[in-house]
């Protein structure tokens, strides 16, 4: 089969013939129709996380944001069948320890790899087939009428964001939510909160972004290029948001969700950092701490949790396809990837088969 395959950090991905997946006794292999491209396979392609011991190496297949058609099905597995439809979360889960049996398979701590093509033991779906692992616990069940290109779409973005504003920070109705950097999982932050009930302010440095950001709901509109982000959310939501967002992941913008809140008022990290911030940031725990400010991480959303955010998508209170700009081929993902160092890109783009 023919698949995208990382050779060096920061050199256009090999798009070659590879052996096609082998088959595990618990796990499914998919056709893959759609696959996201993200800002994380980015990062993967740069060669950043050294400093969590999570670089990627070379040999990787990347994509993480797949969608398709189950083709084969281990011995192991009793519920899903040839010809289903299924969605694949980044966050590979093995089903079983403590934290997947609690319903938190997106930090699972089991002896199983955790993160589709990031991993050599978990190749990625920039590629016609893929695997997936403990497929009775991970596979997405994908619902009638539901277009592969927009479940891509929904991928890992609107699944951090809900994970992120929901479980995370437990967003109600009515509060402020504001989302520091329009990309692909903040401009789904913005549609989780609209469906939520909150108010939303954007943030960003481009005004294409910040269009994008009001077409799809965003109450309030901050050009941080032009005006102090900090300031001005306080201004609009009057005293600060209840829920802050950084979903770019540098120092400025990780600072500057931490201080637009309110007092007990909640920060959530989604964005990771780059090699400028090789994975910490300085913040005012001081200030923090007089005004019981929390910081919470989110990462993916476990699987046990897809059926309310696929509610969200029937019920069109999300629609993830309004987010993408571009579909591409298989052989375009370098380019397109590479279109990010630039921050070339707005909304989400998605490779097709």
């Amino acid at each position: 089969m023919r698949a995208a395959v990382l050779r060096e950090h920061g050199e256009p991905l090999d798009v070659t013939d590879v052996p096609e997946p082998e088959l595990d006794s618990d796990g499914v292999v998919v056709d893959v129709e759609a696959c996201g491209i993200c800002r994380s396979d980015w990062h993967a392609w740069m060669g950043h996380g050294e400093w969590a011991d999570d670089a990627v190496e070379p040999g990787q297949i990347l994509g993480h944001e797949p969608a398709g058609r189950v083709v084969a099905v281990g011995e192991r597995v009793e519920t899903i069948r040839e010809g289903d439809r299924v969605a694949l979360p980044f966050n590979l889960a093995c089903g079983s320890c403590g934290y997947c049996r609690i319903g938190h398979g997106n930090v699972c701590t089991g002896d199983h790899p955790h993160a589709l093509g990031f991993e050599q033991t978990a190749q990625g779906a920039f590629a016609e087939q893929v695997h997936l692992p403990s497929a009775e616990y991970n596979a997405i069940r994908l619902p009638d009428g539901v277009a592969s290109r927009d479940v891509a779409a929904l991928g890992c973005r609107f699944m951090t964001a809900y994970n992120a504003l929901d479980a995370r920070a437990g967003l109600r109705a009515g509060e402020w939510v504001a989302v520091h950097g329009c990309g692909g999982v903040g401009l789904s932050a913005i549609q989780v909160a609209n469906a939520l009930g909150a108010r939303v302010v954007a943030v960003d440095v481009r005004e294409s972004a910040l269009d994008v950001a009001a077409e799809l709901g965003a109450d309030e509109l901050v050009d941080a290029s032009a005006e102090d982000p900090v300031a001005a959310i306080r201004g609009v939501t009057d005293g600060g948001a209840d829920v802050s967002v950084d979903a770019l992941g540098v120092a400025e913008t990780c600072r500057n969700s931490v201080r637009c809140v309110r007092p007990r008022g909640t920060h959530v990290q989604v964005g990771l950092t780059t090699d400028a911030e090789r994975g910490e940031v300085s913040l005012p725990t001081d200030w923090m701490t007089r005004h019981e400010v929390s910081f919470v991480g989110a990462r993916g959303m476990p699987p046990t949790s897809a059926s309310d955010l696929l509610s969200l998508l029937e019920s069109d209170a999300v629609d993830p396809g309004s987010l993408v700009t571009k579909t591409v081929s298989l052989d375009e993902v370098p380019e397109r990837l590479a279109a990010m160092t630039d921050y070339d890109t707005v909304g989400v783009e998605v490779m097709t088969m």
